[in-house]
């Protein structure tokens, strides 16, 4: 065998064990542990946290039993004032039973006869929407991808360890939100993907990658620093909200404990902050959904199909006059005995119709101008994306060209495809 042959060989077997190696550090990272716990399930139902009971009962089963019952009572009171301004007398406990949908235990004491607990109670929004005066449904920010990002020790860090800014993520409670929060936990590739870097790399095709994986319009990006006056002692925390590709400043505070035990409850109170700070900025506006993240297919007016439009029979119907009727009566058969055929109602159309929503204003008066249209029965937004374009759930008693041509006297401009309409204004 000669020199270069073996050479060759020797090559290949290392280029194999880097390889076996590579892969298998590769593997260790991403399957080396838990990287973080997984997020309390987010509901929409109204939520009353930090319910405080301290009850007797005969034995330890009945204490905890009335202690429930007794947190129930409390919440509901506090949900009440929190909502209408104003005090209750309340609600049977066979009421209430029917609309609680949860109890959370944040902390309890269980003797024989005696129950000590700080409670969470969640009440069930169509049920309890219905007896305080709100409406069931509400409005809430498409879905954006939470990166908690932690400074500590000089150094950043999401998913590379389990922190404590991650598990105070995963238990927030997030139902009672505006923001529909996506709260990954660094399972599986995501501690690959998801990195501190990430919040300063502003490629657009990569963004729209990771956020189609999960589901996600945009992207949030809570940061917490911490700094230690010294092992176990005062620890301070800069809270900062930012949000979007660009990783855009909107608030930041800063709070601060005197010992490391209490970090956790601190980071639940920053959460809390961060959760109004991102409210507000989604209903001021402010935090709107990037549209170079938005793929839109827009229609092609060219491409359309209008062949099979009658659109002098439709001028004809929408007159209401005795061309239009004697237009019915043409394509609707031989009058009977001589007398004038009756026009028949038009038959009622569900259309989809896409309109520019760049803050939550825009919203209700998208939704006013389309009531406002002759013919419209119903018009509710049955799809939300602040900042982007979102989807009107409409009824109209006519075909969609019909609308069309309507909406396009009100002023607006008008694309048509197939059971869809996109309005917009000029200079949108």
């Amino acid at each position: 065998m000669s020199f270069l042959t073996d050479f060759r060989i020797k090559i290949a077997a290392i280029i194999s064990v880097v390889t076996l190696l590579a892969g298998s550090i590769v593997y260790a990272q991403l399957e080396g542990g838990e990287r973080g716990i997984a997020p309390l399930a987010s509901t929409g139902d109204f939520e009353v946290m930090g319910v405080q009971v301290d009850i007797h009962g005969d034995n330890a089963f009945d204490a905890r039993k009335k202690g429930w019952e007794e947190a129930q009572r409390k919440a509901w009171k506090m949900l009440y004032k929190r909502t209408n301004g104003s005090e209750t007398e309340g609600l049977p406990d066979d009421r209430l039973n029917t609309i609680v949908s949860a109890i959370i235990i944040e902390k309890e004491q269980v003797g024989p006869r005696r129950y000590i607990a700080t409670l969470g109670v969640m009440f069930d929004r169509a049920r309890a929407g219905s007896i305080l005066g709100v409406g069931g449904q509400r409005l809430r920010s498409p879905p954006l991808l939470v990166l908690p990002i932690m400074w500590s020790g000089g150094s950043p860090q999401v998913f590379e360890n389990r922190t404590e800014w991650q598990k105070a993520w995963a238990r927030f409670s997030s139902g009672d939100s505006a923001i529909d929060y996506v709260r990954p936990y660094g399972t599986d590739s995501e501690s690959l993907v998801l990195t501190a870097g990430q919040a300063n790399r502003p490629s657009r095709r990569w963004w729209r990658n990771i956020l189609d994986q999960f589901g996600a319009a945009d992207v949030i990006i809570p940061i917490v620093r911490l700094t230690y006056d010294y092992p176990g002692g005062p620890v301070k925390a800069r809270f900062t909200a930012r949000y979007g590709p660009d990783n855009r400043y909107i608030d930041s505070f800063t709070l601060k404990v005197g010992r490391s035990e209490d970090i956790p409850a601190m980071l639940d109170k920053g959460i809390a902050r961060l959760d109004n700070i991102y409210s507000s900025a989604l209903s001021r506006g402010v935090l709107k959904t990037d549209k170079s993240l938005i793929i839109e297919d827009p229609f092609n007016l060219d491409e359309l199909n209008l062949e099979n439009f009658d659109l002098d029979a439709e001028s004809a119907v929408e007159s209401g006059g005795v061309e239009g009727s004697a237009a019915a009566a043409a394509n609707g058969g031989a009058e009977a005995g001589g007398e004038a055929a009756v026009t028949a109602p038009a038959a009622t159309t569900s259309i989809s119709l896409q309109f520019d929503t760049p803050d939550v204003g825009a919203v209700g008066r998208g939704e006013a101008a389309v009531r406002s249209v002759p013919g419209v029965t119903s018009a509710s937004t049955s799809s939300l994306a602040l900042g982007g374009v979102s989807v009107m759930s409409v009824t109209y008693r006519g075909d969609i060209s019909a609308l069309a041509q309507a909406l396009r006297a009100k002023g607006w401009q008008v694309q048509q495809g197939a059971g869809a309409l996109r309005i917009s204004r000029s200079g949108q």
